[in-house]
């Protein structure tokens, strides 16, 4: 039987309160360890609540939930933005997590476990406390900190120039020349909101064309493929992607978005870019409502110089060039993380009672990614805890 296992030593810390925090502090409770989640905003899911109106998971409902609590049938199968933070809410008060909202965690230290009742970690937080655990689960997410790049010139913009982070909806875009800069899957999909919302013209500019995918095929779901084939070998996906691309997509080369040369599942395992997926994109692009253009060079006052050399001058610019994980300051002294910011795994200690969850970039989902993992750090844990039967 298990049974709960005394603070001090026993105690586990997680570090961030969104999908994969949650789910870590959830199965570590499970197996009988003290959890808790300490988020630097003031509620879970904060991420989530901010981005863009129209988003929804781009993996179905019933592949989405995490361990313990399934998402409602009735949010539907591509569950909307709003909904899944309702999910997280439901998910928090289902499993009685405990959640420390307000605590920014600064950095995490080695802890002289005789000097700290045998705990393996300190954490410092950004009001000066120190806390002590065995097991510290850091959970802040891929998207913590956005990032621009050092685009020559950029100060001297005149339009209105903001990062994906901040755009909600078209609205304030209506009658206006937008420039989107990346095609990764929110900036396809701003674009595409973009198009539909009246915006007076959309442009998109592209650095690397996209895989682009359809969302489903005939009610099969891009991501039950990606289960199926995410363990096979590179080669073999690649080959099958580039089938069903030519069977479900169509060529988009005569208007600036041609097929990538490279094989899908190359680019997911050696660039971490996962595919497109289609909600709107293809079409806005066929019907010239949103145009594909060169990648961004540089920026020359109320102009935008491309790659190509030409100049556009667009009032408004939204950069859907992602985000870094920020985890340098709180993790980088202990020597872990690689030359982009990222732990070296996701799900797995990587020292003694320290894991990371929620990094992987996959073709099988991210939540999903993120259960199985929180589920696999909750077996090591326990397995890792003294006194853990009775």
């Amino acid at each position: 039987m298990v049974v709960p296992i005394g603070q001090g030593a026993g105690q586990a810390y997680v570090i961030g309160g969104g999908p994969a925090g949650l789910a870590a502090a959830a199965v570590l409770k499970g197996h009988g360890i003290p959890a808790t989640v300490l988020e630097r905003s003031e509620v879970v899911a904060a991420s989530w609540r901010t981005h863009y109106d129209r988003l929804r998971l781009h993996t179905i409902r019933s592949l989405s939930g995490l361990p313990g609590f399934a998402i409602p049938r009735s949010y539907g199968r591509w569950v909307a933005r709003d909904d899944l933070v309702r999910y997280l809410e439901g998910y928090r008060e289902h499993h009685g997590l405990d959640v420390r909202t307000g605590t920014e965690i600064e950095r995490v230290d080695q802890a002289d476990g005789a000097a700290h009742d045998g705990a393996r970690w300190l954490l410092r937080t950004a009001g000066g406390e120190e806390l002590t655990a065995r097991t510290v689960v850091v959970a802040t997410g891929h998207n913590h900190t956005p990032h621009l790049p050092d685009w020559a010139g950029r100060e001297t913009f005149t339009g209105e120039f903001l990062h994906a982070k901040d755009y909600r909806n078209p609205g304030p875009y209506a009658g206006r020349d937008v420039l989107v800069v990346g095609v990764g899957n929110t900036g396809a999909e701003i674009a595409a909101d973009l198009a539909a919302g009246g915006a007076r013209r959309v442009r998109l500019a592209v650095r690397t064309p996209p895989h682009i995918v359809r969302r489903d095929v005939a009610g099969w779901p891009a991501q039950a493929s990606g289960i199926l084939l995410r363990h096979a070998p590179r080669v073999a996906v690649d080959q099958a992607a580039r089938v069903q691309a030519l069977l479900s997509t169509p060529d988009l080369s005569a208007y600036g978005l041609p097929r990538p040369q490279e094989g899908m599942y190359t680019r997911v395992l050696r660039d971490r870019a996962v595919p497109v997926q289609d909600v709107g994109l293809i079409d806005a692009v066929k019907s010239g409502k949103v145009k594909p253009v060169a990648s961004v060079a540089g920026f020359e006052g109320s102009g935008v110089r491309l790659a190509d050399g030409s100049v556009i001058t667009p009032d408004v610019v939204i950069a859907a060039t992602g985000y870094r994980q920020g985890l340098d300051k709180m993790v980088g002294h202990l020597g872990m993380l690689d030359g982009d910011g990222r732990p070296p795994a996701s799900g797995v200690a990587v020292a003694p009672g320290l894991y990371f969850l929620g990094y992987t970039i996959s073709i099988s989902g991210a939540l999903r990614d993120i259960a199985i993992e929180a589920r696999r750090i909750g077996r090591a844990a326990r397995r890792d805890t003294p006194m853990n039967r009775s």
